[in-house]
């Protein structure tokens, strides 16, 4: 293994859409209250592309955001990966779109589709590319414009979605960054949360269908089960934990996880609030705006961690 063996992040972006959908403007769309909302998932507003702006505005801008704060050159970043399952074109890839909108030519740029943990499974293939050596500087950007396929009359998802963009700027370091990456799957839960392609069937099957109740259910277990493994790998007592990362999907889960590992909420970065369910950019985005509002600082460990479709899981433990 080369002396630069371990992964770490250096910079942080997020972009969030001007436009906000309150839950008072949702009760004027679909039989539902403020009330309602608020109670089963803790969300007060989400952040809504406009009909001129694409996925790929806020993948370009979310990235920026990260490379700036990174103090990085471009021409430093030799891998790009972007984690979405709403990029506006079926090909090219959104990381291709970002390198051209970047300025960077000549370095690898691909796509990954994990559902809501896609960006748990992006520092996995970072890490592994950065300590075989292959990389030296990662961008990653996690992107969803899930606006674009809920369903505006089905009160039970359209309520709990958002678009928005988180990125992040890793490089090879001495000093130890993320200490482990779990990620897994299970394609038997494949119809209980899923969008078909629009390109084969009608317009209403390509829109979000979800069984909220038995997705509950599992993601609650599952989430437990891959914080704790994380904690008990690396040895870490829950005390030692400064900050868990949580995907952004309900607050009464978040709540579940946090009880399962035994940590406060106080200890816990909750931004569903104001940002509903942004699927795959909800980690990023969510640690980005903790490490800018300056409740994470330099020097504390994080555990981050995903459920979403496929179903799809995954928990990084960080150093930051």
């Amino acid at each position: 293994m080369n002396n630069l063996s371990y992964a770490r992040i250096v910079g942080t972006g997020s972009f969030s859409p001007k436009k906000i959908l309150t839950n008072k403007d949702l009760e004027k769309i679909v039989d539902t209250s403020d009330e309602w909302i608020t109670e089963r998932s803790g969300i007060k507003q989400r952040h809504i592309l406009s009909e001129n702006e694409v996925l790929g505005d806020m993948v370009y801008d979310a990235a920026v955001n990260a490379i700036d704060a990174a103090a990085i050159d471009r021409s430093q970043i030799d891998l790009i990966i972007v984690a979405s399952a709403t990029n506006e074109y079926s090909f090219p890839s959104a990381a291709c779109i970002l390198q051209n909108r970047l300025g960077i030519k000549n370095i690898p740029a691909f796509d990954i589709n994990a559902g809501c943990t896609g960006f748990i499974y992006q520092l996995n293939i970072a890490n592994q590319y950065i300590q075989n050596g292959s990389a030296k500087c990662v961008l990653l950007v996690a992107a969803e414009a899930l606006s674009k396929v809920t369903d505006w009359t089905d009160r039970g998802t359209c309520v709990l979605f958002g678009d928005g963009a988180g990125a992040a700027v890793l490089v090879a370091d001495t000093k130890p960054g993320i200490r482990s990456v779990t990620i897994g799957a299970d394609g038997s839960y494949k119809d209980l949360l899923y969008a078909k392609d629009a390109m084969y069937v009608e317009k209403k099957d390509a829109l979000v269908h979800m069984a909220g109740s038995e997705v509950f259910k599992v993601a609650v277990k599952k989430l437990g089960e891959i914080a704790n493994h994380s904690l008990e790998i690396n040895n870490l007592p829950i005390e030692k934990l400064d900050w868990l990362i949580p995907h952004q999907a309900n607050m009464r889960i978040i709540q579940a996880t946090a009880k399962r590992i035994n940590l406060p909420m106080e200890r816990v970065i909750v931004t569903i609030q104001d940002q509903g369910n942004t699927s795959a950019s909800s980690v990023p985005l969510a640690l980005d705006t903790a490490i800018r509002d300056g409740r994470i600082k330099r020097g504390q460990t994080l555990l981050m961690e995903a459920f979403g479709a496929g179903f799809t899981w995954g928990s990084a433990l960080v150093d930051y």
